[in-house]
């Protein structure tokens, strides 16, 4: 399985005064706009996922929605899971990934958990990457239990949006 590990867009700041809970941060203006233009570098790259996963926070599922608009891929098939909420433990993700049975899916969630997500993948003690906003990994999962993969790229939302010009 190919599995693309995205991290949520610019959401509104925590210390803003107008900030709602943590479960509610949205996405801002430019947020949206940059999740977009990184979302036009992963089509150029012809991924094609066949399930998207999302954590259920405002900020995740609306990078998600972004993400499938560009991909002509149905909101309505997006599915939400509190396996990409910070606090659960990666081998729950994967232990949904392997019901899918898809060949490329595709997880829109927060850090540090996707970079824990990859370091268990990779058999590491620790995390070894650091997702930006609207950052993108792509992992070849070659076993769910125990967890074994290779990390086949990991991308900065610049050189996403770069891709996508």
């Amino acid at each position: 399985m190919l599995l693309y590990l995205m991290r949520h867009g610019i959401a509104i700041d925590r210390e803003d005064p107008e900030c709602p809970a943590d479960a509610e941060r949205y996405l801002t203006k430019k947020g949206m706009e940059k999740t977009r233009e990184v979302a036009l570098g992963l089509r150029a790259l012809g991924i094609n996922p066949e399930a998207m996963l999302t954590s259920p926070f405002v900020r995740a599922v609306q990078t998600a929605e972004i993400t499938a608009a560009a991909f002509g891929f149905s909101r309505d098939k997006i599915r939400q899971t509190e396996s990409l909420i910070f606090g659960h433990k990666p081998a729950e993700l994967l232990r949904e990934l392997a019901k899918l049975r898809a060949k490329e899916v595709m997880c829109f969630g927060h850090a540090p958990h996707l970079d824990e997500v990859i370091a268990l993948v990779l058999g590491c003690r620790g995390t070894v990457t650091s997702l930006k906003k609207a950052g993108v990994a792509c992992l070849e999962l070659k076993a769910m239990a125990p967890p074994q993969g290779s990390l086949l790229w990991l991308c900065t939302p610049r050189t996403l949006r770069a891709l996508g010009e």
